[in-house]
């Protein structure tokens, strides 16, 4: 998605100030940051930074990484302006700052714009000197490396922050009910209908099922679980397969036909609130990223009452439990700080800044050999790690991914609020909206 892909928590769109780290001088915007420093990269550069919310709030953003910002000048003698924006503007400060050619030297993306990004031609493609000057390309998960854009062509994006989704569940609710964390679909509605008890206002699940980018991750994870794919390899949409229905329709059936989801959910237009519910007990199970752990702790809920498991497929279905998620870091191809820039880059993605990073902004380490840092739960940064490297797929690595994001997203918020309001949704409606999106698509490729 544009960025928002990442799920993460949606934030109310508002910006941070750009901060001066190591002094107060400021830059102009992108290709043309102010310093004495056209290439070389050396002391007295100022690099302009845009960094997407991954804190609770954007001032957290600020807090966590002035510091670490303010490290990388006293090593380097590079100073660097920092703004942080919110999901909700990223990808329109984005946009705008390609047709102007008036963009910050390094940004992050949320990693599934990569392709769409990388098309515009605006960033700097990472070649073999590039992955040199940042460490090497080899020290990247690979998962992670294949978010960078396009297949066949050098990414114009390298990975920063990682994410992966998994199946949260309260284990007293699960205890006291005689169940165990759930391995198979089946198994997890079975459990999810036998927590909900709509007398006492209690339910399964809690889903964020008016948040069309969290909709359509698992559009897609549910598609890709029954050997879908939405795009063919010429980048056509192939929305409407039976693989793809069935597994919207499965999705959408949470709600419709299991009745384990509360139909005000459809009102739920980010993770938070699903989230909010787990951690308050109103709900058993929910499916998040691994970035909740701190939203969920910061309401009430300790860390050893909630376990993870992944995501299940159905039986006999593919063992995809989340798409590749995350946030990578782009510069733009009009920098006069490119040096510097390939400089920031190789800090931000270094062992010791993962490590630095990995608890306030809950991430997973991108990089070769690391453990997880974001949970003390030993157990729980296993099952994660386990599904970033092993249960993942990336979303759609094609220019219009982040159309497909939106058509099919908004497509399937139509077909929730649909459900809460009474109405019934069939295979036959889920192709209907699907072929809409798909042509949607089609149109504007």
């Amino acid at each position: 998605m544009r960025l928002r892909s990442l799920s993460r928590f949606t934030i109310a769109a508002i910006t941070v100030p750009a901060i001066a780290l190591g002094a107060a001088a400021c830059s102009s915007s992108g290709g043309s940051s102010s310093g004495s420093d056209t290439g070389s990269g050396g002391s007295g550069t100022t690099l302009t930074y845009w960094a997407s919310n991954q804190a609770p709030s954007l001032d957290k953003d600020k807090e966590v990484l002035t510091p670490v910002l303010a490290q990388f000048t006293q090593q380097t003698g590079i100073k660097v302006n920092l703004e942080v924006i919110g999901w909700n503007d990223l990808q329109t400060r984005i946009q705008t700052a390609i047709t102007s050619n008036s963009g910050p030297d390094v940004l992050n993306i949320g990693n599934t714009w990569a392709a769409s990004l990388q098309a515009t031609g605006a960033f700097m493609p990472y070649d073999a000197a590039a992955f040199t000057a940042i460490g090497g390309k080899e020290k990247f998960v690979k998962p992670a490396m294949d978010t960078g854009g396009a297949p066949g062509q050098d990414p114009t994006s390298v990975p920063y922050l990682g994410l992966a989704y998994g199946l949260y569940y309260n284990k007293q609710m699960l205890k006291d009910a005689g169940i165990q964390p759930p391995t198979t679909w089946e198994e997890m509605v079975a459990a999810a209908q036998k927590l909900t008890n709509t007398s006492k206002g209690t339910y399964g699940f809690s889903l964020a099922a008016g948040s069309y980018t969290e909709n359509v991750h698992f559009a897609f994870i549910n598609g890709s679980q029954n050997g879908g794919e939405w795009f063919d390899s010429a980048g056509k949409p192939t929305f409407t397969s039976d693989a793809n229905v069935k597994g919207v329709l499965r999705y959408l059936d949470l709600m419709q036909k299991d009745k384990v989801v509360n139909t005000s959910n459809a009102q739920y237009d980010n993770g938070t609130k699903a989230v909010n519910d787990f951690a308050t007990k109103k709900v058993a199970m929910i499916l998040n990223q691994n970035n909740a752990d701190n939203s969920i702790q910061s309401n009430g809920m300790k860390s050893d009452e909630y376990g993870v498991v992944p995501f299940p497929s159905p039986t006999g279905g593919q063992k995809i439990a989340t798409f590749i998620a995350g946030i990578n870091m782009s510069i733009f191809k009009n920098t006069k700080n490119k040096d510097a820039a390939l400089q920031f880059v190789k800090f931000m993605t270094s062992p010791e800044t993962q490590k630095t990073l990995g608890k306030p902004f809950s991430s997973l380490p991108v990089l070769k050999g690391e453990t997880p840092v974001f949970t003390d739960n030993p157990e729980e940064a296993k099952t994660f790690a386990d599904i970033y490297a092993n249960m993942s797929k990336p979303l759609p690595l094609v220019p219009g991914e982040d159309q497909f994001e939106s058509t099919v997203g908004k497509a399937m918020n139509t077909m929730f609020a649909k459900i809460a309001t009474g109405g019934t949704v069939s295979a036959d409606d889920v192709k209907a909206a699907l072929k809409d999106a798909q042509d949607q698509v089609a149109a504007a490729s």
